[in-house]
């Protein structure tokens, strides 16, 4: 299994932030506001969401499903300069 590292630096991190933004907004009517602030794990290219507690459970989970890629992660209920604070990235 490749580590964290390998697999982020051979995605297209801006075609898989695009492309999940798009799902998501396709589908957060079927996760807000019920779910607000638990975490959404969206692997692109099946379009499978996983939602958990925290950013990390919910990757874990869609991990299972899917080893080896990287997925968009958003807090539902939140904008995306909220998720990326939340989720350690600082001031957006």
């Amino acid at each position: 299994m490749k580590n964290n590292d390998e697999l982020i630096k051979k995605a297209n991190i801006q075609k898989i932030a695009e492309k999940g933004a798009k799902i998501y907004e396709s589908i957060k009517s079927q996760y807000e506001p019920v779910q607000n602030g638990k975490f959404l794990a969206i692997d692109v290219e099946s379009k499978d969401a996983y939602v958990d507690n925290t950013s990390s459970e919910a990757v874990e989970l869609a991990r299972k499903a899917h080893p080896n890629k990287v997925f968009y992660v958003v807090k539902i209920g939140f904008s995306a300069a909220e998720t990326l604070a939340t989720l350690g990235f600082g001031n957006v």
